[in-house]
């Protein structure tokens, strides 16, 4: 699966080898994959997380990962060969109390899993496709963001990527509990995780700093071949009338190009 993984340059970070290492960290948790293969050649694959608690095993997202889900390689994309394949690798799935995951927004022929007993729910986000023209990107932003948010947050902090992941955990965690909300996972666990990404080369911090050096916002970016995920924000419920969670959004969009 790693020399697949290495061939295949559509995957997903989220289910490269060394990702899914980062994010099964926990005692109870590790990750497989199931394969189909055809003449000595992996046509498709399908990795997972398995969690063992209280007796029961079950299998959901790890922490941090947007989607999973099968992958059939371009050739076998066509119903004529999807729905045999996933097929094959429905029926080697292990059979957990618990299976769910979300897959990736571009699987979008689920047919052979409704057979196969599956239930399903779709889930809505945004894919900026073209990002060549900025000043068409920016003309469609909302007035009110660009005026009233984006320009003034521009006067009010500066961007830098140059603190500590400490610092950005810190600021990530206040969204949490402003709302009430336990924190889904540790320091020492995000520090981990975080050395992972920054050795692959995969993500970039942006934190909104002002004259005295306080954090208003921060965003955590994560990328691919050719996709950029808006993985993780957060700001300082004191400080976000700046409207520098805003501007973090722009200026990670400008990145991207």
């Amino acid at each position: 699966y790693k020399q697949f993984c290495e061939q295949e340059k559509e995957l997903p970070v989220f289910v490269k080898p060394w990702y899914l290492d980062a994010v099964c960290q926990f005692e109870n948790q590790s990750w497989d994959v199931i394969l189909v293969i055809e003449k000595e050649k992996i046509v498709a694959s399908w990795p997972f997380c398995l969690k063992h608690k209280k007796g029961f095993q079950y299998s959901v997202l790890p922490p941090l990962t947007k989607f999973m889900g099968p992958y059939l390689i371009p050739e076998k994309r066509t119903p004529k060969y999807a729905h045999k394949i996933c097929a094959q690798l429905i029926e080697q799935l292990p059979k957990p109390a618990l299976f769910q995951q979300n897959f990736h927004y571009e699987f979008t022929d689920w047919l052979p899993f409704y057979w196969a007993g599956f239930e399903q729910s779709t889930r809505y986000s945004y894919v900026l496709e073209d990002l060549s023209d900025l000043d068409q990107v920016f003309n469609n932003v909302s007035s009110d963001y660009r005026n009233n948010k984006i320009r003034k947050a521009e006067q009010t902090v500066k961007v830098v990527s140059d603190l500590s992941v400490e610092a950005f955990f810190e600021v990530a965690m206040m969204s949490f509990q402003r709302q009430n909300l336990p924190f889904p996972f540790g320091l020492d666990f995000f520090k981990k995780y975080d050395a992972a990404m920054e050795k692959n080369n995969v993500r970039k911090l942006f934190f909104a700093v002002d004259d005295q050096n306080q954090v208003h916002s921060v965003v955590y970016l994560l990328f691919d071949h050719d996709r950029a995920y808006f993985h993780l924000a957060g700001d300082n419920p004191d400080l976000r009338s700046s409207g520098s969670s805003i501007l973090l959004v722009w200026e990670v969009i400008k990145y991207t190009r």
